[in-house]
């Protein structure tokens, strides 16, 4: 007849993985996604001002809401600062 052996069960530590669901955005951020609400909020406000052929509404109005619509606001999603490792590998390389 075959002797059973036990198994010893061994804990060990789970190992810490950064979460996926930390804090992303950043102090950068942050102004950024200002800006971007300033430069919208100022393009209303133009395009609101004098009558609806004025070159505030027609010009400076366009060009404040693409701005903060299409560069600033995506500019503040996806900024990301690199890696620590990342800039002192290119110190190292120069």
């Amino acid at each position: 007849m075959a002797v059973k052996t036990k198994k010893k069960n061994v804990k060990t530590s789970a190992k810490s993985l950064p979460s996926p669901f930390s804090i992303y955005w950043e102090k950068t951020n942050y102004l950024l996604f200002g800006l971007g609400m300033l430069l919208i909020i100022l393009g209303f406000y133009f395009m609101g001002q004098g009558e609806w052929n004025s070159s505030s509404s027609l010009v400076i109005s366009p060009i404040l809401l693409f701005l903060g619509f299409v560069v600033v606001m995506p500019a503040s999603i996806f900024y990301r600062k690199k890696a620590a490792t990342e800039t002192e590998s290119v110190r190292t390389e120069n």
